[in-house]
């Protein structure tokens, strides 16, 4: 087996592919970005980003991130219809190796290699570099996860589906949009207000309860751009009740994982507007916990910007399976 480079890093979510190679360690190149609904399959989309590289720089490993759970060898992403062996795709494509978890583990990751530069704090307080991290993001889903210490050193990232928690609404706007999404689902998931699809949910919801007909459902952009650039009343509402189930939901999650070491908020939405974020209802809603407010009260909360967060953590998944093989005895 070899264990050099390049290395192939594929970063799934539920409307993009992005592939990169890592050349060295933590040295990572220009990102290539395929949309998910263009390809029949992952393995199709791999083919054609892996027949664009020369014969030199052909990847024998590989680490991909998905947007789901990965519990065996095969895998079905919750947000499309790709689903494969892990085994099978790694022989199909020639690969000596390949790694496949969850994004927000990749995500989780690589949170000790984000650079200041790619976080920015919305919420004040002092992380405690010993303790463990959290993370969650809306995007197409919701995902969450967090980063614990490991004894020794290190740390572990944690493999859940944290994102299809029940959520519990707050306000009158809240109570509104989980009624709906009730009625035509049954069990309320977080994922399913606080998400883009969610986005446009709160937003349809309140539209429907002041009586105002809409042709079609507004997409996420559009509810953001309505609450923060048109000044529209129920998209304001519709922003600020998402932003409220955030921070009642990241609180949540802070509370379960002990996450003084800092609450990160990745996904695909709330980096878009960070200062109106900054001012939203979601820091009163965070620590509005009653008697655990004041647990809550010097955790730090930092949204990442960066464009590819995830990659240094496949990175360092990759890694870690490969020097695990070279510690492994031989049979």
């Amino acid at each position: 087996m070899t264990h050099g480079f390049p290395r192939l890093l594929a970063d799934v979510g539920g409307t993009n592919v992005r592939f990169a190679l890592e050349t060295s360690p933590m040295r990572i190149g220009d990102v290539t970005a395929y949309k998910v609904a263009d390809h029949p399959s992952l393995e199709a989309a791999m083919r054609q980003y892996v027949s664009t590289l020369d014969a030199k720089t052909q990847p024998a490993h590989a680490a991909i991130g998905l947007a789901n759970p990965v519990t065996g060898d095969h895998v079905k992403l919750t947000n499309h219809n790709w689903a494969f062996s892990i085994d099978g795709m790694r022989q199909a494509l020639g690969l000596e190796t390949l790694v496949a978890i969850n994004d927000f583990t990749s995500l989780s990751l690589a949170l000790p290699f984000l650079p200041d530069d790619d976080l920015v704090q919305v919420r004040s307080g002092t992380a405690v570099a010993t303790a463990p991290r959290a993370l969650i993001g809306p995007g197409t889903g919701l995902g969450v996860s967090g980063l614990v210490p490991a004894p020794g050193g290190g740390a572990v990232a944690l493999a859940g589906e944290g994102g299809h928690i029940e959520v519990m609404p707050v306000t009158d706007d809240e109570w509104i949009a989980w009624r709906a999404a009730h009625d035509q689902l049954g069990r309320v998931s977080a994922e399913r207000l606080l998400s883009g699809m969610g986005l446009s949910h709160i937003h349809a919801a309140l539209s429907a309860e002041t009586g105002t007909l809409l042709a079609e459902p507004l997409t996420p952009a559009q509810v953001t751009d309505g609450a923060l650039k048109q000044n529209d009343p129920l998209c304001r509402r519709a922003f600020d009740a998402f932003c409220g189930l955030l921070g009642s939901v990241a609180g949540d999650i802070a509370l379960v994982l002990g996450a003084r070491g800092g609450v990160y908020i990745g996904g695909g939405i709330v980096p878009r507007f960070v200062q109106a974020f900054h001012a939203s209802p979601f820091n009163a809603r965070f620590s509005d916990k009653g008697r655990m407010g004041k647990y809550l009260a010097d955790i730090p909360v930092f949204v990442i910007t960066a464009q590819f967060p995830a990659l240094p953590g496949l990175a360092r998944a990759l890694a870690d399976r490969l020097e695990g093989d070279m510690r492994r005895p031989n049979p």
